[in-house]
Order: C-alpha cells, then structure tokens, then sequence
C-alpha cells in the first residue's frame, strides 16, 4: 500500500475530524484545537499535526516520576504497534532538557518543533512534582 502525502491527508483532515475541539469566540479569538496523539501544543494546524506529518514528537508522563519521549518511525508509518521510538528519561531537569534538545533538534529530526517539546517538557515535569504535606505557611503581613 502506497502512503499518502501528509499535504493531500490535512486537506481531507483539517475540515472535519474526531479530534478537533473548536472553542467559540469573537471572530478571530475563536481558537481551534486538537487531541490528536503526537500533537505538542494541541493546536489544529498542519505543523502541528500528529497525522499528516510523517516525523512527530510525543512528550508525556510516564509511570513512577518519569517521563516518556517518543518520535516517529517514518518507515514504519502503516504498523502503528512499533510506529515510535520510545525512550524514559528519570533525570533532572536540565538533562531532559538537553536530550530532548539532542533528539528534536539537533538530530535534524523537527528543529521547527524545539520550542513547542521544550514547553511541553516542562509542563509534564512540573506535574511530576509531588507536593509537600504539612501545614501552610502564613503571610506574615496582618
């Protein structure tokens, strides 16, 4: 089976399809957006579609306080079992940073992607954060 272009599928996608999620606004504030998986900023654009482009980037959380960081085969684009290379990472944040750096951009891999994986990379971190129990501090201002 011949593939198809990712340009030919966000035409026939980008109108209609079961993951948009339109928000209703005042003409141009109307935002659309998108839960397709191996979308970054969740946005419904051709950029950052997870199904018309063949290299894509997934940043999510993963078990036990790690994170999981996967991108596409593009060879591998009609078996979605073994569609991504998939790597845990349980480091501080700045290695994350720079191994997530290392495989979007400087691999030559979705350098236009590098601001959008670094920002969801430090949303997912923060939310591993466990939170401190104990008594909440006061303001001491009366």
């Amino acid at each position: 089976m011949a593939t198809v272009p990712g340009q030919l599928l966000w035409e026939i996608v980008k109108k209609n399809n079961s993951f948009v999620v339109k928000q209703s606004g005042r003409g141009a504030a109307s935002v659309v957006f998108s839960k397709e998986p191996n979308n970054l900023y969740n946005l419904h654009s051709y950029k950052h579609s997870g199904l018309a482009n063949k290299k894509t980037v997934t940043i999510q959380r993963g078990k036990d306080l790690t994170v999981l960081l996967a991108t596409s085969k593009t060879k591998k684009q009609n078996k979605p079992a073994s569609a991504l290379n998939k790597s845990l990472m349980k480091k501080e944040f700045h290695r994350m940073a720079k191994a997530v750096t290392n495989q979007v951009a400087d691999n030559y891999y979705r350098p236009d992607l590098k601001k959008a994986a670094l920002a969801r990379l430090s949303v997912v971190y923060r939310s591993l954060k466990i939170a401190k129990s104990g008594p909440k501090k006061r303001n001491r201002q009366a």
